[in-house]
């Protein structure tokens, strides 16, 4: 369960921030069929940030949102080309609860960092409702290199191996990606 995020200015904000908020594309679980998942305002976004005792200075938070909320469609989108493999078993699969995990390295983010030395800034697990069946999907936030001023963020998206379905996805995937690149 998502925690109720104040619109109160946080003790120490020096300039106020605005308390509106943007509907996702995401469909939630456990509501109607219209229903999706809505982005903190800014104002919330900042209180989390600060709840978490992650500095942020105040003049950046609106982008910070922004690249927030971009970053999130981005990493449904991948979760959707999973899905895409179970189209027969679920038309609409729909995110049911999020954990953000900072700082904790996923195995494939740990073997990565030992390899190339670069580590993901923030870790998401998603647990999407698959018409009744919960699969968890890890997301690995990096940072890519600059192009000009504009940030690049890199998503790693998959489905946790929690059993042996989201294995043979993973495996399968890996198959076909080996085929597009040595066998086309």
């Amino acid at each position: 369960m998502m925690p109720q995020l104040t619109q109160d200015m946080h003790t120490g904000q020096t300039a106020p921030l605005s308390t509106e908020r943007e509907f996702s594309t995401i469909p939630r679980s456990n509501t109607d069929d219209e229903a999706v998942w809505e982005y903190p305002s800014p104002q919330q976004f900042y209180n989390a940030l600060a709840r978490k005792n992650m500095a942020a200075p105040e003049e950046y938070v609106d982008v910070m949102v922004d690249i927030h909320n971009f970053l999130n469609e981005g990493a449904w989108n991948e979760v959707l080309k999973w899905e895409a493999r179970h189209k027969s078993e679920c038309l609409v699969p729909r995110l049911a609860r999020l954990q953000g995990r900072p700082r904790d390295l996923s195995p494939m983010a740990r073997i990565s960092s030992w390899i190339h030395g670069v580590r993901p800034f923030d870790r998401h697990d998603w647990y999407v409702d698959r018409c009744g069946k919960q699969v968890r999907y890890v997301i690995d936030y990096y940072e890519g290199v600059p192009e000009g001023d504009n940030p690049v963020f890199n998503l790693v998206v998959r489905p946790a191996i929690d059993d042996f379905g989201s294995l043979a996805d993973r495996a399968k995937q890996l198959w076909d990606d080996a085929k597009e690149k040595y066998f086309k």
